[in-house]
């Protein structure tokens, strides 16, 4: 069994930055492709940003430029550096692990979720 703790979601003014990280922990054999992902109210949950086990990311238009999606392999750990945060990234937060586990079977993986409001 693998856990994915969140932390780092908080209220914001437009124009800031927060941190998101993401830890995970438990039978981990490799780990494939760590992401975050967002829920508005009211809406479906979206992508934000992925990056792979080589390094490779991939970003939602909406945050190009703005967030950076980085990882610690060490220790299992995504962060989320979101900068010049405006309204319409008020969310609730998931991260999202894709890993294999020793028999080599793919497993998916969300965390509980992170708040972020960005309000003034």
């Amino acid at each position: 069994q693998v856990q994915l703790v969140e932390s780092g979601g908080g209220l914001v003014q437009p124009g800031g930055s927060l941190r998101l990280s993401c830890a995970a922990s438990g039978s981990i054999f490799s780990i494939n492709v760590m992401g975050w992902y967002r829920q508005a109210p009211g809406k479906e949950r979206e992508l934000v940003a992925t990056i792979t086990s080589r390094g490779s990311t991939n970003y939602a238009d909406s945050v190009k430029g703005r967030f950076t999606i980085s990882t610690d392999n060490a220790k299992n750990t995504v962060y989320l550096q979101m900068d010049s945060l405006n309204s319409e990234d008020t969310a609730v937060y998931y991260c999202n692990f894709q890993i294999r586990n020793s028999d080599y079977r793919l497993f998916t993986y969300w965390g509980k979720g992170t708040l972020v409001t960005v309000s003034s």
